[in-house]
């Protein structure tokens, strides 16, 4: 089986600061209140002014990467603030686009807009599909759309595609990747597709009516569009692009809007939660090495990645210009400009597949050129190819070779040989600390092996088989012979270390374990039930079953791993609320199954669990 290795371009890591544009909604008086006049007003296509509280006479300036004055069109706002970050999901970056203001500002209206006037949602994913139909028609690579679609509702995470589920929990992988196991990822072909799916989901959204806002967002609301793209050719890599479309709740004066009962409840965690992120906004911009307090609300969590992360992040600050709205206006205005000061390091996100014999090969390399007196000897090609028994010491040594760290070393290397001056020592440093492991592994390895090979020969000349046999199969002597009584098997057990007294203590040891854990399997074997299905589940129990059984059978277990819903894969024998969360997690990651056996790699499932998964669900399909 071939293996996914994650490859990162560090050495070419770029900052990229995020862009803060500000849209001014057009002035609303209302004809029983005392018309003032805006509070607030357009200097040019950067700057803006708004009067200082303080004095009257004098006005506080602004100065952002837009600004966007109360004519600006949907369209203006997209192509000069949203599109230009588009193309790099394509590439395998994270991008980041959200609505930030008081409530009543024209959040919603500048992110979803209408059938007529469509905002920056429905505009951007129209974009990210055009720019994919124009790539697919190059060759060389495959892209493949998917989407989710959440709010964070009085701290609660809710998927709006899967309305009935229930609050979903935030987990972090060993990459530092942000992902919510059991959230519903659709893929979408087309815009059109999108909007199918896209419409009844916002109609899920929570919102309510307050005297400044008929109908008032009461959650957050984030849409993910991912893009996908693989290498037809070897090495097959793999490249993850995330576009968050993300439109805040806006934060509410309570004597204003009049909230009582579940609106105020509603309020405070919305006003918590963007508490929390100015937080973590000041946090970052006093550059020291603190403690940033992402975990404090699901808001930040989930916008760890805008926020001093790795995505390209446009925030777009919506104001209003009346009075009523001023002191909300003006701490909006404060926000943002502590927020264009953030500093984010955008990489690409990039996976290839590595095929078990290069790893060999390349490990096989690495110890010839290690070892100072010259190659070493290559062990037999039965000897590699064999399965360690449960009961000899070659278990041990196997799982000390696992090619992780051979892996971590050559993405290292790569790293280092691109990356800056300044950073080149820290890889040095960690290339190091990866070479000793390797050495340390190394040396268990040829311990164990050494054991195994002296224990092999031991109970060969005990069994009459030849050391080589014994090892080479690495299958317990006793299990090829009849079965014996237990009382006998007790007093070889006894006898055995007497004949070996030269041996080490540990030695001997595993000698006694060894014929111990043999004579289980003797009394297990005895009390099989030798019927048919008991038959098949003996050593290649496969060929026992019609070919064209065990291939729908497969590829009815693909199907679910691949579209099944958390529900649906505890369905499968042996697979519970963990292990599906896991599968599903690992889904989100590494897209679709492309072999059954691609399991293997989700974490827990080991080889052993694989088979016994395998055998169970295919015997279950087989009994109904």
């Amino acid at each position: 089986m071939a293996q996914r290795v994650p490859v990162s371009d560090g050495g070419s890591k770029k900052t990229s600061r995020v862009r803060v544009a500000v849209r001014l909604r057009p002035y609303m008086a209302k004809p029983d209140e005392k018309d003032e006049g805006p509070c607030v007003r357009g200097i040019d296509s950067q700057n803006l002014e708004i009067t200082n509280w303080r004095n009257a006479t004098e006005t506080v300036k602004y100065h952002f990467d837009v600004f966007h004055g109360e004519k600006t069109t949907q369209q203006e706002v997209f192509l000069s603030s949203v599109k230009p970050i588009l193309p790099h999901i394509l590439n395998g970056q994270n991008a980041s686009v959200f609505a930030y203001g008081p409530t009543g500002a024209g959040k919603t209206h500048t992110m979803l807009g209408s059938s007529e006037d469509p905002g920056v949602i429905p505009r951007a994913v129209r974009e990210v599909c055009k720019l994919v139909q124009a790539k697919n028609e190059e060759d060389g690579w495959d892209y493949r759309i998917g989407m989710s679609y959440l709010e964070i509702y009085n701290e609660k995470v809710l998927d709006l595609l899967s309305p009935n589920s229930q609050d979903l929990p935030i987990r972090e992988d060993k990459d530092k990747n942000i992902l919510i196991p059991g959230l519903t990822h659709t893929t979408i072909l087309s815009f059109a597709e999108f909007d199918k799916h896209f419409v009844p989901a916002t109609l899920n959204r929570t919102t309510a009516s307050t005297k400044l806002n008929q109908r008032s967002s009461r959650s957050h609301a984030i849409l993910l569009i991912k893009v996908v793209r693989t290498q037809h050719a070897p090495s097959h890599r793999r490249q993850t692009g995330k576009l968050y479309l993300v439109d805040l709740a806006g934060s509410e004066d309570n004597r204003r809007t009049g909230n009582q009962g579940i609106r105020l409840k509603e309020s405070g965690a919305i006003n918590l939660s963007l508490f929390t992120l100015s937080k973590v906004v000041d946090s970052l911009n006093s550059g020291t090495l603190g403690r940033v307090p992402y975990r404090d609300s699901k808001l930040t969590r989930l916008l760890q990645d805008s926020l001093g992360g790795s995505a390209h992040s446009v925030m777009i600050t919506n104001i209003a210009p009346e009075y009523q709205y001023y002191f909300d206006t003006f701490s909006a205005l404060n926000f943002a400009a502590k927020s264009k000061l953030i500093v984010n390091k955008p990489f690409t996100r990039e996976t290839v597949t590595v095929p078990n014999s290069q790893v060999k090969r390349i490990r096989e390399d690495q110890e010839e050129g290690s070892s100072g007196s010259g190659p070493q000897k290559k062990r037999p090609k039965e000897e590699t190819k064999a399965e360690p028994s449960s009961s000899t010491p070659s278990l041990s040594f196997r799982s000390l070779a696992e090619p992780s760290v051979m892996d971590r070393l050559i993405a290292l290397e790569k790293l280092m040989m691109s990356c800056q001056d300044k950073d080149r020592l820290n890889m040095l440093k960690d290339v190091a600390q990866s070479r000793k492991e390797i050495q340390e592994l190394k040396e268990k390895q040829r311990e164990f092996e050494s054991k195994a090979l002296l224990i092999g020969r031991l109970t060969g000349e005990d069994s009459g088989i030849s050391p080589q046999s014994s090892f080479k199969n690495n299958i317990a002597p006793l299990q090829r012979k009849p079965l014996l009584d237990t009382k006998a098997n007790k007093q070889k057990a006894v006898v055995q270390p007497l004949q070996v007294a030269q041996l080490q203590p540990l030695q001997q040891l595993a000698i006694v374990k060894k014929q111990s854990v043999c004579v289980k399997k003797e009394k297990l074997s005895d009390n099989l039930k030798l019927d048919g299905k008991e038959n098949i589940m003996e050593k290649g129990w496969e060929s026992h079953l019609d070919v064209t059984v065990l291939e729908q059978s497969r590829k009815k277990i693909l199907q679910i791993l691949n579209s099944g819903s958390l529900k649906e894969l505890k369905t499968l024998q042996q697979i519970g609320d963990k292990k599906a969360k896991l599968i599903l997690g690992w889904r989100e990651i590494h897209g679709d199954f492309t072999k059954v056996e691609d399991l293997g790699d989700v974490e827990g499932l080991t080889g052993k669990r694989f088979s016994s998964f395998m055998k169970a669900n295919i015997l279950s399909a087989m009994g109904k």
